[in-house]
């Protein structure tokens, strides 16, 4: 069992940057692929970016990449997400989300993951 807590959410206005943080307890934090999605109103639950344990990554869905960049710390059991040039679109409720069996899921599908945060909003204003 693990257990993962978000922070860092808020708002923040076009261009600046913000940082969300997830805390990781319970298990080995090595044993998981992590993952970052968010999720707006109205809107399916979107692939922001994800990593594998030694296996390559961090990997980053299209709508972020070049923007975001996300970290694994083992030393402090964290896995931290850097959005930097937000835009309006950004805006949603940003979850941490760990998956048992890294090397053989799909990261950047959600059914795929068996832990979550409990998410953090992220409001992007002009």
């Amino acid at each position: 069992q693990v257990q993962l807590v978000e922070s860092g959410g808020g708002l923040v206005q076009v261009g600046k940057s913000l940082r969300l943080s997830c805390a990781v307890t319970g298990r080995t934090f090595s044993s998981y692929a992590m993952g970052w999605f968010r999720q707006a109103p109205g809107k399916d639950r979107e692939f922001v970016a994800a990593t594998r344990w030694n296996n390559g990554g961090p990997f980053y869905g299209d709508v972020v990449k070049g923007r975001f960049s996300a970290s694994r710390d083992i030393t402090k059991n964290t896995w931290s997400l850097q959005m930097d040039s937000p835009e309006l679109e950004d805006t949603a409720v940003y979850y941490c989300a760990a998956a048992e069996n890294q090397f053989t899921i799909v990261v950047t599908d959600p059914t795929s993951y068996n832990y979550w945060g409990q998410g953090t909003q992220v409001t992007v204003s002009s």
